[in-house]
């Protein structure tokens, strides 16, 4: 296996990850208020945004050559810790 396939598929268990930490969430929006309801849908849909570029990473990763690879590592790492923090940071207003 390529470091490009490995890198690749340590990216989609990050996304499979945090795709399955929204569903949490939503499952939570679930039990809400109506009123609690719509802000805590609509703060998932911002999460879900700012995953998008990690998993257009993703497609794009798989097309490249192995000499691109570390810049998008970089790339990769940064995207995911802004969704994480992003992630973090609602989970602990819906508690």
């Amino acid at each position: 296996m390529s470091k490009r396939d490995e890198y690749a598929e340590k990216l989609k268990q990050t996304i499979d990850e945090l795709n399955s930490k929204i569903d949490e969430l939503e499952a939570k929006a679930e039990h809400a208020q109506n009123e609690a309801k719509g802000e805590i849908n609509k703060q998932i849909e911002a999460v879900k945004l700012q995953m998008k570029p990690l998993t257009d990473k993703l497609d794009k990763w798989k097309e490249e050559g192995e000499d691109k690879l570390e810049g998008y590592v970089k790339e990769a790492k940064k995207i995911r810790d802004a969704f994480i923090h992003s992630y973090n940071y609602f989970k602990s207003q819906i508690k």
